[in-house]
């Protein structure tokens, strides 16, 4: 097996322009398969447990909060996928919970959670995920 052992990788020709080729023909951008934001956060008492590029995190009423991007995205047509659930604690039954994105910006992402047995009622979820790709500005 070899090993390439590197502090930066800088594109020859375009310092951001670095394509992964596997196989003999499909190939893709390596700054485009990244992902640009992600965070994972207790919603109920506004702890985060680890982000990267997430500024910071408001709570803008119950089940909704939005993610502020320390670095922004050049457009809003990113891909951003959320998740939720009620416990963290792997040892316990789950709480059915339903997480979407409901605003992109290119400086953050708002979230929505709700309680599935209840009818779709707003619930702030004690474990969110949220990880955003697309293009840095």
């Amino acid at each position: 097996m070899s090993e390439i052992l590197v502090n930066k990788l800088t594109g020859k020709t375009t310092a951001n322009d670095i394509t992964v080729t596997v196989g003999a023909t499909a190939t893709a951008k390596l700054e485009q398969g990244l992902t640009k934001v992600w965070g994972s956060y207790n919603l109920k008492d506004n702890t985060a447990y680890g982000a990267f590029n997430v500024s910071s995190n408001q709570d803008l009423a119950t089940g909704r909060s939005q993610f502020n991007f320390t670095n922004s995205l050049s457009a809003i047509n990113y891909s951003v996928h959320a998740t939720s659930r009620w416990e963290i604690n792997t040892t316990s039954q789950s709480q059915s919970q339903f997480c979407s994105a409901t605003m992109l910006a290119t400086g953050s992402v708002q979230t929505t959670t709700e309680d599935n047995a209840a009818a779709g009622t707003a619930e702030d979820a004690r474990y969110i995920t949220v990880s955003v790709r697309g293009d840095l500005a």
